[in-house]
């Protein structure tokens, strides 16, 4: 992608790799589909980092507008679907 992923300069380079991580998965559901247990557990490692509501709904917003790829319905899709399925999206 030709875009900086949104991030805070406040975390460590553990957390942001950890954060970019769950971005890289959600563009993957967008192409190949990722399998929906390690989807969910990259979004939890997220929340550690990103614990409330507002941060969280910015950050997603922010990635939505430049990538065109959405956190927030791919996680939904992910908690609505059963253990070891695919999760797999569409623009």
């Amino acid at each position: 992608m030709d875009f900086s992923y949104p991030i805070s300069y406040d975390w460590s380079t553990d957390e942001i790799v950890d954060v970019i991580a769950l971005y890289e998965a959600v563009e993957l559901t967008y192409s190949k589909g990722v399998e929906r247990d390690q989807l969910l557990s990259l979004y939890r490692r997220f929340k550690e980092i990103v614990p409330g509501k507002a941060e969280e709904r910015n950050l997603a917003n922010e990635y939505e507008e430049l990538s065109g790829f959405s956190v927030y319905r791919t996680i939904k899709k992910a908690k609505d679907m059963n253990p070891g399925e695919q999760v797999k999206m569409s623009k």
